[in-house]
């Protein structure tokens, strides 16, 4: 059949050749099963998104509803876990879709062993970081190391200061930080070197209190005791700390301070709102006891004369010594 012969034949007839012949077979055989599988894993990957930003979602909901100020350890370490799992569920699902590909399409394996083997020491030397990154993540999660909502500072290999805020989200690649200026930190974690956890099952707030050393130490000790005691009256700070505060003594001794320490154990990453708290009643405290600060009982300077006025001042005291005798 030439082709003028089969443009002139009604386009009924052509739309049935077209799907008799080797083109429309193979898409109707072939290509049908390939957009079956790849519309069936796009589907099943929204399907896992949807579902970790469910069981996500549940968790936050399950803490905003309790009467709790910090998530437990076992709600960050879920919510970590539900990220990372539906980030290898759906890298798994495209590896198999794409294994059922090269079967669909008749790819022997045999003709793939030697290219294969080529790219695999490529990524071999190429994707080692990927690599490091991936073993990192794993034993960050599975150790516990660190989950959503907690604060953390990460020293990191080759950075020249350490990056601290609250975790937003781990994978097994990347951790991701929010600084208290609202900047995010994305770290790989084949690049950490070691991890601070600020907020694991709890922390304490350190308080350094300086007292001159003119002070009545006994005095200062007696009022410090007296607001350790009664700080667990104050509401705001009774539902932060576990335990009440504990004054530890005298810590160090400057040349014109006493420095006194103050401690007291909180819920996880409440330790400065409860350091602060702090600060503001043993100010108090002190004031009401008549105690001074240091900067209120600083010595008095004697007056120092400026060299360029130094000449006046022998001229004029020369004078002055003229004049009386």
């Amino acid at each position: 059949m030439t082709i003028n012969s089969y443009l002139a034949m009604p386009l009924a007839d052509q739309w049935a050749d077209f799907w008799h012949g080797d083109i429309g077979e193979w898409i109707l055989g072939r290509g049908l099963r390939i957009a079956v599988l790849v519309v069936g894993a796009l589907l099943a990957a929204r399907f896992i998104s949807w579902t970790a930003r469910r069981v996500t979602r549940r968790i936050d909901e399950d803490f905003e509803e309790s009467d709790q100020l910090v998530r437990s350890e076992a709600a960050k370490h879920r919510q970590a876990v539900a990220s990372v799992i539906s980030w290898v569920s759906i890298a798994l699902l495209f590896v198999v879709v794409a294994v059922e590909i090269t079967d669909i399409v008749n790819v022997p394996v045999g003709s793939l062993v030697a290219p294969a083997a080529v790219l695999g020491a490529a990524l071999g030397f190429g994707a080692q970081k990927l690599v490091q990154d991936l073993l990192s993540g794993f034993f960050i999660i599975t150790e516990r190391q660190y989950g959503f909502g907690d604060l953390v500072q990460l020293s990191m290999l080759g950075a020249p200061k350490e990056a601290l805020g609250t975790v937003e989200e781990v994978t097994l690649r990347v951790t991701k930080l929010r600084t208290a200026e609202g900047e995010m930190y994305t770290v790989p974690n084949g690049n950490i070197v070691r991890s601070l956890n600020l907020s694991k099952d709890w922390a304490r707030a350190v308080v350094d209190i300086p007292v001159p050393t003119s002070a009545d130490l006994n005095r200062v000790n007696e009022v410090l005791h007296e607001l350790a005691e009664k700080a667990m009256e104050d509401d705001e700070l009774a539902a932060l700390v576990l335990d009440p505060p504990q004054l530890m003594g005298v810590e160090s001794i400057e040349v014109d301070t006493v420095n006194l320490r103050m401690v007291a154990r909180t819920l996880p990453g409440k330790q400065f709102e409860v350091g602060r708290r702090l600060r503001i009643m043993i100010i108090a405290a002190l004031a009401r006891a008549g105690i001074a600060s240091p900067t209120d009982t600083s010595p008095t300077l004697s007056m120092v004369s400026h060299p360029a006025s130094a000449g006046t001042g022998a001229d004029s005291q020369g004078r002055a010594r003229t004049e009386q005798t």
